[in-house]
């Protein structure tokens, strides 16, 4: 397990949070860690592996190529502007590039498809569980000489870039990331008069809290896992981290399912428990956007994400104000335990089909605005129109940067200069632990887990233990016995 809250204490003093089973963001999308796959693609020769950018071009600015690039969806209203600011700026240093804009979402169970018809961006986004599984098949291009070449490289924040250096080798770019906590609709308790919980909380705080603000009779849940997709693998999977569980191990050059362990089963246990004290909602088959909407509506008291999802729309959509809601680490088992959450985050991919000028400017792209004073300004243009029509800006939990560093402090500056910015509190930034995802298979994982959580939701009288099982050996049979670890 990797344990961070000492060093996002350090590396985010200021800003904790998605996107996108992806989590999620997984934005105001579905978690980025959370994709609706059941299956992985199945492999495609016609697109190889890539073989190593080469060094860049002397001169990029004389480059002529065309590129398509990752695009937000038109429900993005802002980040589009953004967007399109960048392409502006971009193509002022850089005329001879044409930029062809792509809303295509990634999907594993798309991308075989996209690259074996040549169609999928040069520049695409992706999450966190999906590095090495990119890499192997061929669909992400070796970006480690380009990378070499970049002369900020060393401020990239680590905890991100990590997740795509695969066997010494980088396959993306980081954009941001996440640690998965719980939202809290703090206004909520205490119209109701209940007691709002400590940071530092436990299951039982969980449980109690959401005992005393459901009101079934009125379609409000004190909490509202996820129950729909593989947000809900995804979901459950914090508890099995808290509980001091792993998804899976490596013995002898085999992976090997370890989730159906004495902490999957008590992990699955408290599930049971939410179902059984009626504090979850009466159709509990929710995914991402459902369940953080509810939230956002004021349907639930407690949602489940990277936290910057539901914060944005509870603000910006829901009304609330920035004391309604409170970000909290995911809870302890027990007191004085861990408060683990599933580390995610956002990245950019380089098409290996791609020319090697392509890849170079798209790499040129992705990185244009970082660690740069145009970058801060894009920023806080973006907070200023927000602030113009009464809207909140909320920072990302992790951001590509390092968050002690020179740039870090200029980013600081920028949102501690307006109060329409949501700000995370340090003691908060104390608590997190985060845990990377599954590195094979991880959303066929979640796929099984959320099958087990459809019948500990659905049914009374589950044999937990006989689920978890079972689960195990479906992942096992299908996915892990077909891998061979070096």
């Amino acid at each position: 397990m990797r344990k961070i809250s000492t060093v996002i204490a350090c590396l985010i003093v200021f800003s904790l949070v998605l996107a996108a089973c992806g989590g999620g963001d997984k934005n105001n999308n579905a978690s980025p860690s959370a994709s609706n796959s059941a299956s992985a693609p199945a492999d495609n020769s016609s697109a190889p592996a890539s073989e190593g950018s080469e060094a860049p071009a002397a001169d990029p600015t004389q480059i002529k190529a065309t590129i398509s690039i990752y695009y937000p969806t038109p429900d993005q209203v802002e980040k589009r502007a953004l967007e399109d600011d960048r392409i502006k700026r971009f193509n002022e240093v850089y005329p001879n590039v044409e930029i062809v804009k792509s809303d295509w979402q990634y999907n594993p169970n798309e991308i075989g498809i996209k690259m074996g018809a040549n169609e999928a961006p040069t520049l695409f986004n992706t999450y966190a569980t999906e590095g090495k599984f990119l890499a192997e098949k061929g669909w992400a291009a070796d970006i480690t000489e380009l990378f070499n070449a970049y002369d900020k490289k060393d401020q990239l924040n680590p905890i991100l870039l990590d997740q795509f250096n695969i066997g010494g080798k980088i396959y993306g770019i980081p954009q941001q990331g996440y640690v998965v906590g719980t939202v809290v609709n703090t206004k909520m308790l205490k119209d109701k008069g209940v007691a709002v919980p400590p940071l530092d909380w436990t299951w039982d705080d969980v449980l109690n809290t959401a005992k005393a603000v459901a009101d079934p009779g009125k379609g409000i849940s004190g909490i509202a896992p996820m129950g729909k997709g593989n947000e809900a693998g995804w979901n459950w999977t914090n508890f099995l981290f808290e509980a001091g569980g792993e998804i899976q191990k490596v013995e002898g050059g085999k992976v090997v399912a370890a989730f159906n362990s004495d902490a999957g089963l008590k992990a699955l246990e408290f599930y049971s428990k939410l179902k059984e004290a009626n504090v979850i909602p009466a159709d509990w088959a929710l995914g991402w956007g459902d369940a953080v909407g509810a939230f956002a509506q004021g349907r639930t008291a407690m949602v489940i994400a990277g936290p910057d999802g539901p914060i944005d729309q509870g603000l910006n959509q829901g009304g609330f104000k920035p004391e309604d809601l409170v970000v909290y680490p995911m809870p302890a088992a027990t007191a004085g335990g861990k408060h683990t959450g599933v580390l995610g985050g956002d990245f950019l991919v380089i098409n290996p089909n791609a020319t090697k000028e392509e890849q170079q400017m798209a790499f040129q792209y992705a990185v244009f605005d970082y660690f740069t004073d145009k970058g801060l300004e894009s920023i806080e243009v973006n907070i200023k129109a927000r602030k113009d029509e009464n809207k909140y800006f909320v920072p990302p939990v992790i951001q590509y940067f390092s968050q002690d560093s020179e740039y870090g402090q200029k980013m600081k500056a920028v949102y501690d200069k307006y109060d329409n910015v949501y700000q995370y509190s340090n003691e908060l930034m104390g608590l997190l632990d985060g845990k990377p995802e599954a590195q094979f298979n991880t959303q066929e994982y979640y796929a099984a887990m959320t099958n087990v959580i459809q019948e500990v939701f659905s049914k009374k009288g589950v044999d937990l233990k006989a689920q978890l099982d079972a689960a195990a050996k479906t992942v096992q049979e299908k996915f892990y016995d077909q891998i061979k670890v070096e």
